[in-house]
């Protein structure tokens, strides 16, 4: 089982446990809308690219907005079985839910007071390491600042360089440092660099 399929499976189940009108850290999203999203990105191939395209949002939100009013329960199940056999995605699932399930697994355990970070395998930090450093080249490009992240094991990577000499580093597990750079604040992570540097980097629009 790939880490997107087991990702996947934690979602459903703390989406379970949260119940549907739990808060999450997406917004003003509620577990229900963050299921009636995920419904819609892999189930209506009509209405999923106003995610990332503006003109298309209203008709996307219209369709997502209507999906959420479906029991919650058909809702879960949609989410567990995962791209249908006709959708683009079901080929890629692996790769291209990876960051997409463990993201918002996070979003609903962070959702609620008293959260701690999950102990996850190294090999799973592994692969969370490879997306970041792609994910930070496109999460930190506003930055005027260079941008390094770095794990406790030593590993760094430059995801942006700035216009000056200036330079923030972010050091945390590959699991926390993605986080951030799909825009969480709920995270683990330290930081190094001149203060108003650090303040410039950690106030981004991380939005992709």
């Amino acid at each position: 089982m790939s880490m997107a399929q087991r990702e996947r499976r934690a979602l459903v189940a703390a989406m379970s446990a949260a119940g549907p009108d739990a808060p999450t850290l997406c917004g003003s999203w509620t577990v229900r809308d963050l299921a009636a999203h995920l419904v819609v990105r892999e189930r209506r191939p009509d209405a999923s690219p106003g995610i990332l395209l503006k003109p298309l949002a209203g008709y996307l939100g219209s369709v997502q907005t209507k999906a959420a009013r479906r029991p919650f329960p058909e809702l879960l199940e949609d989410v567990r079985t995962g791209p249908p056999w006709w959708s683009p995605l079901k080929p890629v699932d692996a790769v291209v839910n990876l960051t997409e399930m463990f993201v918002h697994h996070e979003d609903v355990r962070r959702g609620a007071p008293g959260w701690e970070p999950r102990e996850l395998p190294a090999a799973d930090e592994n692969k969370l390491w490879t997306a970041v450093r792609r994910m930070g080249r496109m999460a930190y490009r506003k930055s005027p600042i260079t941008v390094e992240l770095a794990t406790p094991g030593g590993e760094h990577a430059i995801v942006h360089t700035g216009s000056g000499a200036a330079r923030v580093t972010l050091t945390g597990k590959p699991s926390e440092l993605l986080l951030h750079a799909f825009g969480r604040d709920e995270v683990r992570i330290e930081t190094a660099g001149d203060p108003d540097a650090v303040r410039t980097v950690l106030s981004l629009d991380r939005s992709v």
